[in-house]
This record gives structure tokens, sequence and C-alpha cells, in this order.
């Protein structure tokens, strides 16, 4: 701290002093020494800016920067208009951390507000929030939203993303709320398994559900709500935001919760982040809506105003007691949602997702052509599981990967996937994700030209027939 704050050795000591210690190293005493770092830093020498810029040069050439991309689970390649990065970067908005002297920071409040808006007509919900950290931490937050006394229980469907479901954990773990995997079948969620575990729990708060689920696939929306709601849990209903742009939204569904991962709107791939956990509830859920909520209303002279309406003070007071954990501010990232959605309109958004619709059902045709089979037949978004690949032979069936249940099959078939992904990389394409036993989970968006899909399928027929 003395490395960047402006005062001297005598002052830090009296600080000290007046806190009732001795020393830095008392602030810690509560910390086990044997978690303690205590080897020092193995830092370089410092070097001057240009050998700085080299440096970082030099590093950054290690990065393989794929020109193609089939790959999402969570993150999407999508197309960014101009306008997010020229308004986003304005010093005004990207210098401007929180809106803690709310009122007079009515841009930063009136861009809040703009977005809330847009989430709530994007997902068919009466409020959402903003500051949220990622997809994950908004589903997480979302449970915390529905316990209570008498119903502790999160349910979470195992279609849904492995990192989502590790992350509801982990808060549940700390809260020590019961977590329960609801199996899936043929790639959804099992409704009948789903209806008698909640039929033997009357202690279920909520179930997580993904739409689309983790596979691509969509989920019977409607069977799940009856079956949530008539055993007196809410419906938590994960999304990605382009995918409402043509699907029913969570609010249609009867979701009383619906969360998502705001990446898709504006947001490029970056390494993993920073990325926007969007919120939006049913009016009755509102007050427990963690973050922010903004509103409009008017000032002194009668014109337009926005204030902050509703900030879940025990974040920042009564931390031992807070039923949340968002404390840093994600607007800056709200922002770029809000641009997007604004340049992209309704319309020009239905455009994007029907052209991810389409493009990856051309695809998946080409990819069943070159030898991989989809894993399920269900109705899909932009996403699919195949598995694979069939002998180059020709001998083999989509009825023999039914039988392929050894261990010695699966390894096969597992180093079949391999050597395909590797083959792609080679070409400059970024595969599917391997999910083991050789299934590959592939993703396609507005991005993808018919030309890219015909090559990636080419670099596939190529491995697993020869040809």
């Amino acid at each position: 701290m003395g490395s960047y704050v402006p005062n001297t050795k005598s002052e830090q000591q009296e600080m000290l002093r007046e806190i009732g210690l001795g020393s830095f190293d008392e602030m810690f005493s509560q910390i086990p020494q044997e978690v303690r770092f205590t080897a020092g830093l193995n830092l370089p020498d410092g070097m001057g800016e240009q050998g700085v810029y080299r440096k970082m040069e030099e590093i950054s050439g290690k990065n393989t920067v794929f020109r193609h991309i089939f790959r999402g689970a969570g993150a999407y390649n999508h197309y960014i208009p101009a306008i997010v990065d020229s308004v986003a970067s304005k010093e005004e908005f990207v210098t401007a951390y929180t809106p803690y002297q709310a009122e007079i920071s009515q841009g930063i409040l009136q861009t809040i507000f703009e977005y809330q808006t847009m989430i709530c007509e994007l997902t068919g919900m009466d409020a959402a929030n903003a500051s949220v950290y990622d997809g994950a931490t908004a589903a997480a937050e979302a449970a915390a939203m529905c316990r209570d006394r008498k119903r502790s229980t999160v349910y979470i469907s195992k279609a849904a993303n492995p990192q989502v479901i590790q992350v509801i954990k982990t808060y549940c773990f700390g809260s020590g709320a019961p977590v329960v995997m609801v199996p899936q079948k043929d790639g959804t969620t099992d409704l009948e398994a789903l209806e008698r575990m909640l039929a033997q729990d009357g202690q279920a708060a909520c179930v997580y559900i993904q739409q689309p689920n983790y596979y691509g696939l969509l989920e019977a929306g409607e069977k799940l709500e009856a079956i949530i709601h008539g055993a007196g849990a809410k419906f938590i209903m994960g999304c990605n935001p382009m995918a409402l742009a043509v699907l029913k939204t969570p609010g249609e569904y009867g979701a009383d919760i619906a969360v998502g991962d705001g990446q898709p709107l504006g947001m490029p791939l970056a390494f993993g982040g920073p990325y926007l956990g969007f919120m939006a509830a049913k009016s009755d859920m509102m007050r427990k809506l963690p973050g922010r909520i903004v509103g409009e209303t008017k000032d002194s002279r009668g014109e337009r105003a926005f204030v902050l309406t509703l900030q879940a003070r025990e974040q920042h007071i009564r931390r031992e007691k807070a039923s949340s954990n968002i404390c840093s501010n994600q607007a800056l990232c709200a922002l770029r949602a809000g641009v997007y959605m604004t340049a992209m309109g309704a319309e020009g958004m239905a455009e994007a997702a029907g052209q991810c619709i389409a493009k990856a059902r051309y695809f998946r045709d080409k990819l069943r052509e070159a030898g991989l089979v989809p894993k399920y037949d269900g109705e899909f978004f932009n996403e699919f599981v195949t598995r694979g690949p069939l002998a180059a032979e020709g001998t083999a069936s989509e009825e023999a990967l039914e039988d392929a249940s050894s261990a010695e099959a699966a390894g096969a078939q597992a180093a079949a996937g391999s050597r395909i992904l590797k083959a792609l990389e080679a070409e400059g394409i970024l595969g599917g994700l391997p999910l083991g036993n050789g299934e590959i989970l592939w993703c396609v968006t507005e991005m993808n030209t018919k030309e890219e899909m015909d090559q990636a399928a080419a670099v596939v027929r190529r491995e697993v027939k020869g040809i």
C-alpha cells in the first residue's frame, strides 16, 4: 500500500499506532502462518518503456489467434458494431467507476437505466439490475434470492453449463444450502425425474434450467414451469441473450428469474473477460435483486432525471449479514451491452439469431456428411453435439456407435476426436469443445461463412474418411 499512497514511514507508523498496532504484520495476525507467502517474489529487474513494449510483444506472439471459430459453450464470437467501441471508450464512461453520489452521475445512471429497460424487454421480466460479474455469478445470486427459512434446497439440471453449476455449488456451500442435481435424458432435463424428486422434497427453493442448455438443445419450458411451480419452488431460467431475440422469453415461459451472461451483447471473447451477468425478475422478486436498480423520475424543474431507486446497502455496510456478494461495478460492460442492443435493434438481433440457427443446421449436415453423427435429435439454437467419427472404411454405422461402450472403443473415439481438432487448428480453425469419448460441442454464429464451414467440414472429412 505504501508504494501507491504518498505517505512517509513516520505517517505509516502513526496510522498503525492510531489503530492499536505496532507493525503491518500484526494486521494479518489472524491469517495462519502456514498459508502466508514468505519466500519473496522472483521478479525481474525493471526496464524502460521500449524494453517493456518489446517484451510484451514477444509474450503476446505466443498466443494463437484463430481466424475461424466454431466453439461456444458460454462465450460466443458475434459481430460487434464499431459504434460499441466508439461510445464505450469515451473517457467519461471509462473513468466513471460507480455512482456512489448517484444523483450527480446522471449520465451513468441513464446508461444503466436504458440497459435495465432493454434487458426487461429481452427477457419479458418486470425489473432488472446491474453490476453482476458474469452469467455464472448471476445464476448463483438468483439461487440465493429464492432461499428462505422453510425452503433452502437448490435443484440444478445436469444439462446446464458445468461452470455455472460449479459456481452455484460454491455459493451454496458457503451458505450451507443443499444442492441436488437433476438428471438429463437425451440431452435435456429429465422431466419425470424432476417431478418425482420435487414431490419427495418439500424444501425445494428453486430449480435452475438453462435455455438453450449446455448441449444447445431447447428445454420444454412450459412443462418445466408446471412441474416447478406445482411443487412450490421458484423457476430460474438461464438464457443466451442472442437466442432471446427469436425464442420465447423467460417471462412467457413463466420463469420467476431470468439470468445469463451478457457477453454476446457487444463484448469480445477477450480471453474470458471481463463479461457481464444480467439478472431480471418478476415484480414480486424485485426487492431481492442484488446490485443496483436505477429508476426514472422528474427533477425540481419537471425535467427527466434518474435516481438510484434500490440498492442492497448491506453489501457495503453490514457485510457479515449480506445476502449478496456483488461489490465491484460492471457498469462499463452494461454500457457496451446497451449500446450494442441499441445499434442492432430488435430486427438486427433477430437477423443475427436467425443466421445462427440456419448456419448451425447447415454445418451440422456438412459434418454428418463428413462422418460425424449428431448425438441428439432435439431442436437446438446454434450449438450441437456430434459423436463418432464413423470408421474410415465405411463399415460402421450410426447404430454401431451406440454399441461402442467398451473402454477401448471409447478411447479410440476420443483419440479420433482429438486428431480432428488438431487438424482444424493446423488450418487456423478453432473446432468445437471436446466433451470426451469423441463427442464434440460445436457452435456456429453469424460470423461463420459458408466457405469456412465448407473448409472445416472438408478437414473433418479428410481426417475421418481419408478423402
